[in-house]
């Protein structure tokens, strides 16, 4: 079995589709600003709306349900991850800490040490 990366073809249906789902995104967002003056509710109504017609119609586009297939497969993956616990969390977090005072203090102490040869050796003037 080859690792050939498998080429859709995209319709112009599909394409139509995909357009129509942005204009839906669009018009839920532009909705939701022109509707300034009415209550909340409303607001996030004509938001969501638009959201949801967005869904609706990406999902029936080849490249909708793709996307979807590929949404679904990440967040299997990501449950795959072993997370580090609080301590393990911890520990890290005090390595790098501990990291940053080091390199902190040697950037400082370099930076001090050529202070000192080129004023006060080389040019004298301290």
């Amino acid at each position: 079995m080859s690792n050939q990366p498998v080429e859709t073809v995209t319709t112009s249906s599909d394409k139509i589709k995909v357009a129509l789902a942005i204009f839906a995104v669009v018009a839920g967002i532009v909705g939701f600003y022109v509707l300034s003056g009415q209550p909340t509710i409303v607001r996030a109504a004509a938001l969501v709306g638009g959201l949801v017609a967005a869904v609706a119609l990406a999902w029936t586009s080849t490249s909708g349900r793709e996307f979807i297939g590929f949404s679904k497969e990440a967040v299997r993956e990501t449950k795959k991850v072993v997370w580090p616990t609080r301590k393990e969390a911890l520990q890290m977090t005090g390595i790098v800490f501990a990291f940053v005072v080091v390199m902190a203090l040697f950037l400082w102490g370099t930076d001090k040490l050529l202070e000192f040869v080129l004023y006060d050796l080389i040019l004298g003037w301290k």
